[in-house]
Order: structure tokens, then C-alpha cells, then sequence
């Protein structure tokens, strides 16, 4: 048992259970034992005191090239390392090269891999000029997962894909096992109503929510799981700030189905009448912030295990993409890599929910969506030994100050945060310290599904 590279003691967070006055040991790059009292023997040893020891997040929802020359994986992976973050999930709505076919997912593996500071996986797209025809050649190409829209944010970049040919991507997927993630905003019903909010004058902090109602989300929500019920495919709902939308995953999966969803940290954290009247644009997302009620419903939909995974939608758009004074003119989407684990430690403790969801939401249930689970997710002997540590010590976040954002600016800014990510490791090595990020570019590697997915495709 013994010859350990490092071993960190403190408050151990698993899924199913908090070890207190435990520890995890790590060898050759891989968690090797988990243990409770004494540190046994290694070359580096830490005793963390009441800290919390945690799996490294997996960020499900991260957009590191939706804007040219701003933030690319270089800065991304940086938060992330900074935020307890291990690995990150990249979108495919690239500005300039939508993923969406074989050769775009390895020049997008090449490029990222010379950057990344941590691990990596894609998501792969369709061009629905083109089809389905290229979601093989992603699947060989290590995608894991594939992600669509239901709204038409840009004909070429962010398309609109219409429900029969949605379906022809659900079946193509299905075999693989993979998910098919969906945004969910009904085209027709944003439309209609961003145009009654333009014909009404208003233009400010209220235009948002007015323009993209609740239905709009809950009829694409249904459009979804209805989907993947017909054609057998894993659905998926990319983000729900809606308390609805969990109850209706939850009813599809009693049902039978695949049907899983997906909570931003912003919807947890973040609400219309007073963050999104505070911060005008730099709170406009997509779909929008809600009522502090639906904040709190939200939060009991985590208690009760309805919500399958916490993610960022992290987009760190250059300030003036987000202060405009006519609010439909912003970008949508807020940076969020360096905070969401203790944003939701911050909200679990506050409300009586235990930190075996953070390791559960952020971690285990990211690794199995996405077939990574192999090697990622959780403080089990033999995976990845990806770590993060918190400690109690609280701070009043700044991302202006921190210096790990290529943005000087966060909707979270101001906020009192009681505890602090003090270190990240990343395969056995330490990343971030509590103050630098550590990681040169190029660390990071890119994760895929096992090749028997690909394998099983092709039979």
C-alpha cells in the first residue's frame, strides 16, 4: 500500500458518502487508495485540515471559440484549472469552423491540444445543409456527444435544426449510445415574441425574459424527450432554468426514456428582478434568468435528485459585446469556469443540501454522459486522479482581480463566496495552488469514449 506519489488528507466528498479525516493517494497519475485517519507513507503529503476534497469538476458546457481572437482554450483551461475544474466539454459553434465533421474535430483536437492546461472533450454538430451523413466519421473522430438547437441563433454558426431532421440525427446517434444534446427554445415562439417586444418600445433589463416566455422552453423541452422516445436516442436538455422542464425529464425517465438535463450554475445563483436589472446585458443569456422562485425550485430539484448535471454554458464574450443599453443587442452568455464549484458549494451549504451532490452533479454524472467514466469522475481507484481541494475561507469574489479570465468582468462579481478553491491537480499533478495557475499549455489531453463506441457504430 505503500510508495504513494502524494497524498492529501481533509474532508473526503464522494458521491454517495463524506469521509472525514480522510484521505486519497495517488500513484503514477491515478487514484491508488482511499483511506480514513493516518496518512500512509508518500513522496508528498498534505494534511488539509477541514478542507474539502473533492473530484475535479467536469464543466459540461464550455464555449471557447465563440468569439475570434478572445478567449480560445489558453484562457478557458486556465479558469477551469482555477475553479477546480479538470476537464472541460467544448461546444461546437466554433465562430469561423462549425465542428461538424470528421476533419473539423481533429483540427479542433490539434489546436486545443497545443493550448489546454487541462483535459478536454468535444462536442461534434451537424450543418443541416448537409445532414446527418458526418456524425460517423465524428464518432470515429472521439466527439462525445453531439449537440443541436432547436433556435436559430446564426444560419451557418448557431442553425436551427427542424424537428424531421432532428429526428434523422436522433437515429443516426442512437446506436452509438452517445446523448444527442439539444438547445431549448421553440423557434417560432422566441420569434413571435421578440417581435411583440420590439413593436412595444421596451428595450431594457425586462426585454430578455419578455422575448424567449417560459412556453418557448417548455414546448422545445417536450419537442426533445419526444424525440429521443421515438428514435431511441439519449436526449438531453443543455440547460433548463425552468422547474417544469425537471419535472418533465424526471416523467420521461419514470416512462422508461433516456431523458436527462442539464442546470447552469447562473440559474442556481442568478435572478431577473434583481441581478438582471442590475447588470443589464452582462446577465443576458440564453434562456434567460428567472424570478428568484424559480431560483429556489430549481435548488429543490438538485435535493431531490432530478437534476442530472451542473455546468457553466461558460462564455467569456469581450465587454462590449455586453453593454449595450438595448438588451436584445447583447451576446448571450456569461463566464463562469473559476467559480461554479464554490458557487454550488456556496448555494448546497446555505440550503441544507449535501456536498456528496457537488461530487454527484459536477463530476460522476458528467463522466457517465459523456463516456468518460472510464477514466474520469470520481476518486475511485484506478481513474485519473483529478482533485480539488476547497477551504473555508471566505473571499468576495472579483474576476477583474483574479487574473485568470481574459474578461474583467462576471455576473458573479461581488459575490461572498465562503469557500476557496486552494488547489487543483490534474492526473496526479498539481495545476493551481490557490493563487497561480501552474499548468503550461499543453498539458491537457483530449478525452474520448472508449473506441468500442466507434466500433459499435460501424456493426
Amino acid at each position: 500500500m505503500g510508495d504513494f506519489d502524494l497524498v492529501l488528507k481533509g474532508t473526503v466528498v464522494l458521491p454517495d458518502r463524506i469521509v472525514e479525516a480522510g484521505h486519497v493517494a495517488v500513484r503514477d497519475g491515478t487514484i491508488a487508495f482511499i483511506g480514513q485517519g493516518a496518512m500512509p507513507a508518500a513522496r508528498e503529503r498534505h494534511d488539509l485540515g477541514k478542507a474539502l476534497i473533492l473530484p475535479g469538476a467536469i464543466d459540461a458546457q464550455v464555449h471557447s471559440l465563440s468569439q475570434k481572437n478572445q478567449e480560445d482554450f489558453v484562457w478557458s483551461t486556465r479558469s477551469a484549472a482555477a475553479g477546480g475544474v479538470t476537464t472541460i466539454v467544448d461546444m461546437p459553434y466554433d465562430e469561423g469552423d462549425l465542428v461538424c465533421s470528421g476533419d473539423a474535430v481533429r483540427r479542433k483536437i490539434a489546436h486545443a491540444g497545443a493550448q489546454a492546461r487541462i483535459d478536454f472533450a468535444l462536442y461534434g454538430t451537424i450543418d443541416p445543409e448537409e445532414g446527418p451523413g458526418r456524425i460517423g466519421e465524428m464518432v470515429e473522430a472521439g466527439v462525445a456527444a453531439f449537440k443541436f438547437s432547436t433556435f436559430g441563433t446564426d444560419p451557418k454558426r448557431f442553425p436551427r435544426i427542424a424537428p424531421n431532421l432532428l429526428a434523422d440525427c436522433f437515429r443516426a446517434i442512437a446506436p452509438t449510445g452517445l446523448a444527442a444534446g439539444v438547445h431549448n427554445e421553440d423557434d417560432e415562439t422566441v420569434r413571435a415574441a421578440m417581435a411583440a417586444v420590439r413593436a412595444s418600445g421596451i428595450t431594457d433589463w425586462r426585454a430578455h425574459a419578455l422575448s424567449r416566455p417560459p412556453l418557448a422552453e417548455l414546448l422545445a423541452t417536450t419537442q426533445i424527450y419526444e424525440t429521443g422516445a421515438e428514435t431511441g436516442c439519449p436526449a438531453h436538455v443543455v440547460h433548463c432554468s425552468l422547474s417544469r422542464g425537471y419535472a418533465l425529464a424526471a416523467a420521461y425517465r419514470a416512462s422508461g426514456h433516456a431523458a436527462t438535463i442539464e442546470c447552469c450554475i447562473h440559474y442556481l445563483v442568478l435572478d431577473e428582478e434583481n441581478d438582471v436589472r442590475r447588470l443589464g446585458g452582462k446577465a443576458k443569456i440564453n434562456p434567460p434568468i428567472r424570478p428568484r422562485a424559480e431560483v429556489e425550485a430549481l435548488w429543490r430539484h438538485v435535493a431531490d435528485g432530478n437534476v442530472t448535471l451542473v455546468s457553466t454554458d461558460h462564455v467569456s464574450w469581450s465587454e462590449d459585446r455586453k453593454t449595450d443599453p438595448d438588451m436584445l443587442k447583447n451576446a448571450s452568455g456569461v463566464p463562469g469556469l473559476e467559480v461554479m464549484l464554490p458557487l454550488f458549494v456556496k448555494g448546497a451549504l446555505e440550503r441544507g443540501i449535501p456536498l456528496t451532490r457537488a461530487a454527484e452533479l459536477m463530476a460522476k454524472n458528467p463522466a457517465r454522459h459523456f463516456r468518460i467514466d472510464h477514466r474520469k469522475g470520481a476518486l475511485e481507484i484506478g481513474k485519473d486522479a483529478d482533485i480539488a481541494v476547497l477551504t473555508p475561507e471566505p473571499f468576495t469574489y472579483d474576476a477583474a482581480a483574479s487574473g485568470h479570465n481574459v474578461v474583467g468582468w462576471s455576473p458573479y462579481t461581488g459575490i461572498e463566496l465562503p469557500w476557496r478553491v486552494a488547489g487543483t491537480w490534474l492526473r496526479g499533478q498539481q495545476v493551481f495552488d490557490g493563487r497561480q495557475v501552474m499548468a503550461d499549455p499543453g498539458i491537457g489531453r483530449f478525452v474520448r469514449p472508449p473506441a468500442v463506441i466507434a466500433a459499435e457504430w460501424r456493426a
